[in-house]
């Protein structure tokens, strides 16, 4: 028999790509391609639809040309998605009514105050989990709906939908016909209730959003429809679309994270801990966000979640806009020359600060600068504000959970740097545990397309396909740790409420 592959179309914040794998999850064949970032205004952050459609599809027709595949021994297509950014468009052509407004975009921060002053908050946290806050989509379809004209009178009156980008691929891969998103993207637009898993009229009504323009919410793991014979794209014709989830939860179901307790982190453009809670919910005091992870055979797990909104964004700033580097690895080489960062800390709060802080208005910062600091004490300053942000999503999760983490799994681009795994590792005392196949997001939802379509039986035999490549152990003084995270502390407060 001829072997069966999946392919994983993950659409990321920064590039879309495309990863086929085998039944061992190992990597066949990929290929990816960047796409344009808008910055309209300080603070907004946009991207096109088409030209993340087109990418998407690129990178389909890159991956079949490379011939390491037989597209008819593809079994079935699972995405995986930059999770709340949000899209708009007509139903009948297809059209975006305005760009795809981006997770990091700060642009209803007002709004989401006024929510607050409203009393919302505790509603908006018992119904979704989450808390009142720009990151999520709900205030971004407002702001659509409210300052695109004819939008509203359009939605209204049934014309529009919207979608996750998860939505958006699946609509036109499907040309139109399957209007769908799942559970784990649904809980991040702040209109979902995670207890009853349905949208809520009410915070519907309340934002002025139409339900008419929600895509129907179904598990992480089903058919969901056959992608369209496309001019050029006939190869993948009938292939089924078996899998969706949120890149967040994508990865900690690709790392093998099945078991109550389980927690992975992944440093991508930012930077996101998650832990399995099972199947219930977790309600955080610490301001972390309870959602659903996946949804499988009838049955859902519930996750909680930190994020910083800037990780490996901050090395690409680095590398693009101060031009300090030539490329990532160089800010490695660089940190590695130095024995600290002379004293320097850094707050990369480009746009605000996430968990557990949760300041709309924080900005970037530096602080301790000296004479004697070069740019080997900025790339480890970089480098270590990158730890100290999950450290302090970490403490906060251990804090609500009751549950000590003695490993915590890691991937994402950034995750490649042994320095600053150690440093990771240093900051949390706890080992930090990296997998040979660092692809944990398209991973996930390929597994979630394979179980779907019986490339795989269960989540044990997938468990099975796992292979560590390192793991890095703490090895610094309990005293110099402290010092060191209490600094980054007092940084954090100098950052806060700049913009007020």
């Amino acid at each position: 028999m001829a072997e069966k592959y999946i392919m994983a179309l993950d659409q990321g914040t920064t590039s879309s790509r495309v990863i086929i794998f085998n039944k061992k999850g190992e990597i066949v064949s990929k290929a990816q391609n960047e796409f344009t970032q808008y910055y309209p205004q300080n603070g907004w952050v946009e991207h096109d639809p088409n030209e993340i459609l087109f990418s998407e599809m690129q990178a389909i027709l890159a991956v079949l040309r490379q011939d390491k595949v037989a597209p008819k021994d593809i079994v079935g297509i699972g995405i995986t998605n930059q999770r709340e950014t949000t899209v708009v468009w007509d139903k009948e052509t297809g059209k975006p009514v305005y760009n795809a407004i981006v997770w990091q975009c700060r642009r209803t921060a007002d709004y989401c105050e006024e929510l607050k002053a409203e009393g919302l908050s505790d509603y908006v946290k018992s119904t979704t989990g989450l808390l009142i806050d720009a990151y999520f989509s709900a205030t971004k379809i407002k702001w659509i709906l409210d300052n695109v004209e004819g939008a509203r009178e359009r939605a209204e009156r049934g014309e529009l939908l919207f979608g996750t980008v998860d939505t958006w691929l699946i609509w036109n891969l499907t040309c139109g016909k399957v209007h769908v998103t799942d559970y784990s993207n649904a809980c991040r637009t702040m209109l979902f209730d995670i207890d009853k898993l349905q949208w809520d009229p009410y915070l519907c009504e309340k934002l002025g959003i139409p339900m008419s323009m929600l895509p129907e919410v179904k598990p992480s793991s089903c058919v969901y429809g056959e992608c369209a014979k496309f001019p050029g794209m006939e190869d993948i014709a009938g292939i089924p679309i078996a899998g969706a989830i949120g890149d967040q939860p994508g990865a900690l179901f690709g790392q093998g994270c099945f078991e109550e307790g389980q927690a992975k982190n992944t440093y991508g453009t930012g930077c996101f801990l998650l832990m399995n809670t099972g199947e219930k919910r977790i309600d955080s005091r610490s301001n972390l966000l309870t959602g659903v992870a996946w949804g499988i055979d009838g049955k859902v797990t519930y996750d909680l979640e930190g994020s910083a909104f800037n990780a490996g964004s901050v090395i690409k700033w680095l590398r693009d806009d101060l031009e300090l580097i030539k490329n990532a690895p160089e800010c490695d080489e660089l940190a590695m020359e130095v024995e600290d960062s002379n004293g320097l800390y850094f707050v990369p709060a480009f746009t605000g600060l996430g968990a557990p802080y949760w300041d709309m208005y924080a900005r970037g910062c530096m602080i301790g600068l000296t004479r004697s600091v070069n740019r080997k004490h900025i790339c480890r300053a970089v480098l270590e504000s990158i730890t100290f942000q999950m450290t302090d999503l970490l403490e906060a999760m251990m804090k609500d959970s009751g549950i000590l983490l003695k490993d915590l799994r890691v991937d994402g681009g950034a995750s490649v740097s042994d320095i600053m795994m150690q440093i990771q590792a240093n900051m949390t005392g706890v080992n930090v545990n990296r997998p040979v196949n660092r692809e944990a997001t398209a991973l996930g939802a390929a597994y979630l397309a394979g179980l779907a379509t019986g490339v795989w039986k269960d989540t044990a035999e997938i468990e099975e396909n796992r292979r560590v490549d390192k793991i890095f152990v703490p090895s610094m003084e309990e005293s110099k740790r402290n010092e060191m995270y209490a600094n980054w502390k007092r940084a954090v407060e100098r950052s806060r409420n700049w913009e007020r």
